[in-house]
């Protein structure tokens, strides 16, 4: 039996989990999550406050996606009550961002400012110039938009400058010795 998938998600006050024939809805205080799921694979009961999944059957394909609607509905009931959120913090001289209206824009030693507008769904923050806050109640469209403002200027080992998520440790490389 699948470690994660036996558990159940237990559904904090006002949110509301509703399974139709393929769907799954998450409705909280922060928005409504809409997830496809496959039913030949997994029944998935909503009862006494919690949410449970349980499979069909015990082949692998069943197995595996066991674990997965699991994770899933429980990722949607967290961002429905909480929002789910990941910091970005810039390194590097001259390095800064701010938000003009809801479009990120930022200095990264480039000729030009780069400008980055967010989906629908996520809301950036910037506390000050160095440091980007990124939430939203979609789990992977708030990695996906961090991971794509990492992008613009990732981390370099030679100087360890650019943007990087809060925690993340650069391995740093040593440059040219320069001895002949």
């Amino acid at each position: 039996m699948s470690k994660i998938g036996k558990r159940p998600i237990p559904l904090p006050d006002g949110v509301k989990v509703t399974v139709t024939e393929d769907e799954i809805v998450v409705e909280g205080p922060h928005g409504k999550l809409v997830q496809r799921y496959e039913p030949q694979y997994v029944l998935i009961v909503v009862e006494d406050g919690e949410v449970r999944v349980e499979r069909k059957g015990d082949r692998a394909v069943f197995r595996a996606r066991h674990g997965l609607y699991r994770a899933l509905i429980a990722n949607m009931v967290h961002g429905v009550s909480q929002k789910w959120q990941k910091e970005l913090e810039i390194h590097g001289l001259g390095y800064r961002a701010r938000l003009e209206g809801k479009a990120l824009v930022l200095e990264l030693g480039y000729s030009h400012p780069i400008r980055y507008e967010p989906p629908a769904g996520v809301e950036l923050e910037v506390p000050d110039q160095q440091k980007i806050v990124v939430r939203g109640i979609d789990k992977q469209l708030v990695g996906q938009v961090a991971a794509d403002i990492r992008a613009f200027r990732p981390p370099e080992p030679y100087r360890a400058t650019g943007i990087r998520y809060k925690g993340e440790e650069i391995v740093r490389k040593a440059g040219k010795l320069g001895v002949k």
